[in-house]
């Protein structure tokens, strides 16, 4: 059977393109009479390679089309970085012979055991993303019209009541859904523990007595804290669960922690590199340097020992964009950013980043019609990022004052903390109680603990003497603050600081110290 070389004005690697209509007779069709379109996310061909008005040499060999919706696989045969000889004469535009460029004819002579036509490709299809942006947009629209319209009800309102109701009843009781957390049980008690505490909802001693025994059964011999009980220790649950007895406070909280098994293990997931693992012969990210440098500090176990080069492998994984990555080299990302910033805030050495361009960065983040955040560069807006994003400004703040830096407000983040507010308080809250990533999404408690994170973010700046407050709506809507390097009620803080400073730090074997 012979084969068809059909020749398009560009052409991508790796691209799949569509035929839409059947068509009996592809040799036949005059130039664009054979539609083609491009799966959705395709980029325009111009672009592709610097908006040379010239086709690139590209081609894709096809079997005649018999049918509807027939996918092509493109061959690519040859590529040219400039454009090719001039036809013969006869052969240039408007000939008749359906060669409508002048490049068409020399994949003839090239090829000459293939039927060469040109099919132009129609104007290139919206972005996937783009059409998601404009979806999302299209639906935070409607609800500020909604908002604009509604002269009869608040426009701003937290439903502190329906949240609390929410978070009181995960405590005790989850539904089937949250099977698939069953390794991140430490992580529900402290996002619902801390959603409570913004909230200023006291937690009855009987519930934190029992979250207390809970999270020491998680607790491994090996030390650290698994996901659950009997479960592998793993620095993410490990700091979930510090966190969470944190907040509770108590003696038997500070007490179920046990400091020098947690420094062995610590010392047991350090590389030699500065990094740290996630848990034994797992990965290495930002994450775990954060984890451990978080539990660390809380507890009285960090030692110049212990985090010996983490800094400046923190600082090796700031690329060009300005954020951080999971590790060296890779793509800016709003949780490890926060993660590698904070780890640095407690290590006193946030001046190894470039804090002007990560500035730049994570206020770029911040959407223009929305007012949330978004993760990463093209991505869309997530309420989550309300913490992970927002918090990282107070710690910049932070750093930049301490530079000397004259131009920085004494009374506001350097974000718009208003429209953070707005987009949690219109579109983040569930009818039903909790929060959520966007409209359309469903409520969890990972997305209620951190848009309330943020929300708590954007309505204080700073502390003691200069500490403002910018609430949206009424004074019911005002949360209490949270510390932004320990996402935990800043007192809180200080009184696990003050507890554990009370004790030496733990003594290692030195083998374990070695590991």
């Amino acid at each position: 059977m012979n084969q068809t070389l059909i020749f398009k004005t560009a052409v991508f690697e790796k691209q799949r393109w569509t035929v839409p209509k059947p068509s009996p007779n592809p040799r036949r069709k005059a130039p664009g009479q054979l539609p083609l379109s491009r799966p959705a996310g395709g980029q325009d061909p111009r672009a592709a390679f610097g908006g040379f008005g010239f086709p690139v040499e590209g081609v894709e060999t096809v079997l005649p089309v018999t049918g509807s919706g027939q996918e092509l696989e493109k061959t690519t045969l040859g590529w040219g970085r400039s454009p090719p000889p001039p036809p013969p004469a006869g052969l240039g535009a408007g000939g008749g012979s359906g060669w409508d460029t002048p490049h068409v004819w020399e994949w003839q002579s090239r090829f000459p055991e293939l039927t060469v036509i040109f099919v132009s490709p129609p104007p290139p299809a919206p972005p996937r993303c783009g059409r998601r942006q404009t979806k999302v947009e299209d639906i935070v629209q409607e609800i500020f019209n909604a908002c604009k319209t509604n002269h009869h009800a608040s426009q701003f309102v937290l439903h502190r009541e329906k949240h609390f109701h929410y978070l009181k009843r995960g405590l005790r009781q989850l539904t089937e859904a949250y099977e698939c957390l069953d390794a991140s049980r430490p992580w529900l008690c402290y996002w619902i523990l801390h959603s409570l505490e913004l909230l200023d909802e006291p937690i009855p001693q009987s519930v934190a007595s029992d979250v207390c025994q809970f999270l020491s059964h998680c607790q491994s011999p090996q030390g650290g804290f698994g996901g659950g009980p009997g479960q592998h220790p793993h620095l993410a649950p490990t700091y979930a669960a510090v966190n969470a007895l944190c907040i509770i406070g108590t003696e038997e909280a500070f007490g179920v922690i046990d400091r020098k098994k947690l420094l062995e293990y610590l010392h047991s997931l350090k590389q030699p590199d500065g990094s740290f693992l996630m848990h034994a012969g797992g990965e290495v990210d930002v994450r775990s340097a954060y984890c451990a440098t978080s539990v660390a500090s809380l507890t009285n176990i960090l030692t110049p020992a212990l985090f010996a080069g983490t800094a400046e492998w923190i600082a090796r994984c700031q690329n060009w964009e300005g954020g951080i990555g999971g590790v060296p080299g890779m793509e800016a990302h709003g949780g490890y950013t926060f993660c590698g910033m904070a780890a640095l805030v407690i290590l006193k050495k946030e001046y190894l980043l470039n804090l002007r361009s990560l500035l730049r960065w994570v206020t770029s983040r911040q959407m223009c019609f929305e007012g949330g955040f978004q993760g990463r560069c093209n991505k869309l807006v997530d309420g989550c990022y309300s913490f992970w994003q927002a918090g990282l400004l107070p710690l910049l703040h932070r750093a930049l004052h301490a530079r000397g830096d004259t131009a920085l407000s004494m009374e506001r983040w350097m974000f718009d903390q208003l429209a953070l507010q707005e987009y949690i308080l219109l579109c983040c809250q569930c009818p039903a109680g909790g929060l959520l990533d966007k409209p359309g999404k469903s409520r969890d408690f990972y997305h209620t603990c951190y848009c309330l994170s943020g929300l708590a973010i954007a309505q204080h700046f700073g502390s003691g003497d200069l500490h403002h407050e910018v609430v949206l709506g009424g004074p019911e809507n005002r949360l209490q603050a949270t510390h932004p390097v320990y996402n935990i009620a800043p007192e809180k803080v200080a009184r696990a600081v003050m507890h554990f400073l009370q004790q030496p730090v733990p003594s290692l074997e030195p083998a374990a110290a070695t590991n």
